[in-house]
């Protein structure tokens, strides 16, 4: 089945067999040397040049697991967390902001709207409480993508924690880390860096990872220095993924070898592929093009079709597309070119809806 969804994704046949690598104990030396080399590529792929002010932490979870492990994790006593939302995805950082009511009055904005730095300078000046700002990068909702470096540099300028949701970002987008000082960036395995789902992790400014060791912990299984103490010492507070940790080292080898910026530009290249014939097929997307993620655009679907017939049509073919969320749901649906796919399987899938709009159309 090709999958055309923003994960989990396709993977190669390489990552694929780095699961059924011999069996490792998690408390063993062999599993620690395989722990800190993820570690150590996570941060010479993500943060070149900078490799020495940043950690990075593995969490066995989702992506979600990232994400509210570092905003959970980031917050002093008495302090808030400002959450920018404009999807589906931002909606879930509130959300996990709410349940310990650590958050201020939301900057929410309409989906598939980009925030304005200005309108964000304004609302840190009116909320001194305010110590964390966090955003989603790319909000898969309708393929948008978030201007970090602007909204980082505003928050940066006015002492506070920027953390940013990167899980369908990192390696499908370009990301300067350590330039507009994030402090913490949320990532998982199996999007952009072509791994299997289970496993995530956290970039960590290390300075910062020292102040957060003095926060209160919110979470047992969620506090990122309890993860990263214990990586320091070749460990693990809890049972992890140890197959899915030898898939993501095998995923992570071939990001290396192909480069990041090559990665983004294979992104770049399937998107434009998909871009072409949906236009030539009339298709019309739900963002601007200046908006647009590298792997993932969002299309209204065309008068008289409903998604799940859609679906279902492009399934018998083998092809996986993803439906439209939250108050969307019904209205578009999204293609996505993350994974280990190929120029021909992308053709293939082209041709397929192709057929399929005709076939549907003329019923």
């Amino acid at each position: 089945m090709i999958l055309l969804s923003p994960g989990p994704v396709n993977v190669s046949a390489r990552v694929r067999a780095a699961l059924q690598r011999p069996d490792l104990c998690h408390r063993e030396s062999e599993f620690a040397d395989l722990m800190q080399g993820i570690r150590r590529k996570l941060v010479q792929a993500f943060v070149p040049g900078a490799e020495a002010d940043y950690t990075a932490v593995l969490l066995t979870g989702s992506g979600s697991a990232a994400v509210e492990a570092a905003v959970l994790s980031s917050l002093p006593n008495g302090k808030r967390a400002l959450v920018i939302n404009n999807g589906v995805y931002g909606e879930r950082l509130s959300a996990i902001v709410g349940v310990h009511r650590l958050g201020v009055a939301e900057f929410k904005l309409d989906w598939g709207t980009r925030p304005d730095p200005e309108k964000l300078r304004l609302a840190l000046r009116q909320h001194p409480e305010v110590h964390v700002v966090a955003m989603v990068h790319h909000e898969t909702t309708t393929g948008l993508i978030n201007p970090v470096k602007e909204m980082a540099e505003v928050a940066d300028s006015l002492n506070r924690v920027f953390v940013l949701d990167s899980v369908s970002g990192l390696g499908g987008e370009e990301l300067d880390v350590a330039g507009p000082h994030l402090y913490m960036v949320a990532g998982t395995a199996h999007d952009c860096l072509q791994g299997v789902p289970g496993v995530s992790f956290v970039l960590v400014r290390k300075g910062f990872m020292e102040r957060m060791k003095a926060y209160p912990k919110r979470s047992w299984y969620l506090h990122l220095p309890h993860y990263y103490e214990d990586a320091e010492k070749g460990s693990s507070p809890v049972t992890p993924a140890v197959q899915v940790f030898q898939a993501f080292d095998e995923a992570l080898d071939e990001l290396l070898e192909e480069g990041v910026p090559a990665r983004i530009q294979r992104y770049k290249n399937a998107s434009a592929m998909i871009r072409k014939k949906m236009d030539a097929l009339g298709m019309k997307p739900v963002l601007p093009a200046e908006l647009q993620s590298n792997t993932l655009t969002a299309y209204h679907l065309p008068d008289g079709m409903t998604y799940q017939r859609l679906h279902d049509k492009l399934k018998e073919q083998g092809y996986i597309i993803a439906p439209g969320l939250g108050q969307l749901e019904g209205k578009i649906f999204r293609v996505a070119n993350m994974g280990a796919l190929t120029g021909q399987q992308i053709e293939g899938f082209l041709a397929a809806f192709q057929g399929t709009i005709r076939t549907i159309a003329t019923r």
